[in-house]
């Protein structure tokens, strides 16, 4: 999956003589996914480079999570993840493993939903959980506004060198609803006609940020493939075209990626901004290759060749792992 949060409206139906109310569970805010966006124009999407916050409007919390991801390996069998109510009112936030997984598109869907889904199911499968061998502490926190928690991870006692190259789970930490947010049957019949039914709907929304362990020797290659510049109205039907640059992203090794797409023009000194950028962008390691699509700032003027470059943000920040000329 990609980032994203969803917020639910009071809804309220006539008929009956008890009050409900419901949760909508959980839209995963997949940290370690980058949407591309153009160097100068950030307007289309968000870059994924900052701690993203998810907001819970039925209590006012509002929560930053930092870092975005987190990866263990022989020598580093510990982390944590600091979270902080930096919103107006209080929260109450879960904190579980949850497996998730990477559609060739960048979409991130949990596993159990993936698999019962015919055309997601081999992908989902693939998935090699990291559940067994990740312990968390607290479970559950309650923080006022202002206030902050350090959620610490480390791999169970014994874990050593494993015949999977890399294993995943996804800290994920959501939401839940105030005590107050509902009313009682005995309240509704009190208070209502005999005839009204009323729904009221909260939105729970959470966080996901991956937990990656790699017990053996890390292989991060990556190549990239199938450019293509193409003019799309990307804010609507009466919007001025914006050029935009698809391409695949491949996993050539056995890990998974994660760094940053540039594309300038070749040849051009590089002190100026790129004519598209996306960062933190990822490729698991159940999938082998993702299309990525990032706006540029202009379309390639005639006879100019643009150089694509993917450098790692991961076990070797700034190195350069593929690069490609159109």
């Amino acid at each position: 999956m990609g980032a994203g949060s969803l917020f639910g409206a009071g809804v309220t139906a006539m008929r009956g003589s008890a009050l409900f109310t419901a949760f909508t569970l959980f839209v995963a805010l997949s940290a370690s996914v980058a949407a591309a966006q153009p160097a100068a124009a950030p307007t289309a999407s968000a870059t994924a480079s900052a701690a993203p916050n998810v907001v819970a409007p039925a209590s006012g919390a509002n929560l930053n999570i930092s870092p975005k991801r987190i990866t263990f390996d022989r020598n580093h069998r510990s982390g944590s993840i600091y979270i902080f109510n930096q919103g107006s009112g209080p929260g109450t936030f879960d904190i579980a493993l949850v497996d998730r997984v990477m559609l060739p598109d960048g979409q991130i869907l949990s596993v159990a939903d993936a698999q019962a889904r015919p055309e997601t199911k081999a992908v989902a499968d693939r998935v090699v959980s990291a559940q067994p061998i990740l312990q968390v502490s607290p479970r559950r926190v309650t923080l006022n506004p202002g206030q902050g928690q350090t959620i610490r991870l480390r791999l169970a006692a014994g874990a050593a060198e494993a015949s999977q190259p890399e294993m995943r789970s996804h800290l994920t930490i959501s939401t839940l609803p105030p005590r107050d947010s509902g009313t009682t049957a005995e309240a509704a019949s009190n208070n209502a006609p005999a005839s009204e039914l009323r729904f009221q709907i909260n939105a729970l929304l959470g966080l996901s940020v991956p937990a990656i362990v790699r017990l053996n020797d890390t292989d991060m290659r990556a190549g990239l493939a199938n450019p293509r510049v193409t003019l799309e109205q990307l804010n609507g039907p009466n919007s001025p075209a914006t050029p935009v640059l698809s391409l695949d992203l491949l996993r050539q090794g056995a890990n998974s990626l994660f760094g940053n797409l540039e594309i300038r023009v070749e040849g051009l000194i590089k002190t100026g901004p790129p004519l598209g950028l996306a960062r933190g962008v990822g490729v698991y390691t159940e999938i082998d290759r993702r299309t990525i699509r990032i706006p540029l700032t202009r379309a390639p003027a005639p006879g100019e060749h643009l150089e694509v470059t993917f450098t790692d943000d991961d076990t070797s920040p700034g190195k350069l792992l593929a690069k490609l000329v159109l």
